[in-house]
């Protein structure tokens, strides 16, 4: 498509086209839930590896998360503490949320430290997210590359300098909800407290 206003990549994203805009870590990859094959098709990924849905607020989540689980006051005060920021909470979905994901019972959710992206998510709402970049290879973190790389993806160039390497080129921390409590399934870019694990 093209290099886009925020203006155009929101009304785009809510018409379930793809759309890269910066993160915190890395830029991303992001379309409607209900699009979910459109991210796989373009990057050409498994359908096994699942995606992570990022969202602006906790409630935006809310749906897509076991939301009667007996431990959602934790998953909260993990949230309010760790949000927004670098770290990706695995938890328990509802079915809307196991939806989203081939043969997945949890939903990995995040909320990106990162001013852009945040004021896309108020206004879109939860979009399923990955790293732009073709399967198996690294992320692309220049926008003008995300452009010249997925063509047929809107991608934000209002605001930003496009030959500039965006976000801290770190993954997010990975962290689980488990009968045993957290697990950490992939250190990154937040380095968590013991208290928490």
């Amino acid at each position: 498509m093209s290099l886009v206003s925020l203006v155009s990549l929101v009304a785009g994203a809510r018409s379930a086209k793809v759309v890269s805009f910066p993160t915190d870590t890395v830029p991303a990859l992001a379309v409607r839930p209900d699009r979910r094959d459109r991210i796989y098709h373009l990057k050409g990924r498994s359908p096994d590896k699942p995606l992570i849905l990022m969202a602006a607020s906790w409630q935006q989540f809310l749906p897509f998360i076991d939301a009667a689980h007996p431990n959602l006051k934790t998953w909260q005060a993990i949230a309010a503490k760790y949000f927004a920021g670098a770290l990706t909470l695995v938890l328990p979905a509802s079915d809307r949320g196991q939806a989203l994901n081939q043969g997945c019972a949890t939903l990995g959710v995040r909320i990106p430290d990162c001013a852009v992206a945040i004021s896309i998510l108020q206004q879109t709402g939860a979009l399923l997210t990955t790293s732009a970049n073709r399967s198996n290879l690294p992320p692309l973190r220049k926008m003008i590359e995300i452009h010249q790389n997925f063509a047929e993806v809107l991608t934000l160039a209002e605001g930003l300098e496009l030959t500039q390497e965006l976000g801290s080129g770190l993954p997010s921390t990975v962290v689980e909800w488990t009968e045993q409590g957290w697990l950490v399934r992939r250190q990154g870019a937040v380095t968590l407290h013991q208290d928490m694990v």
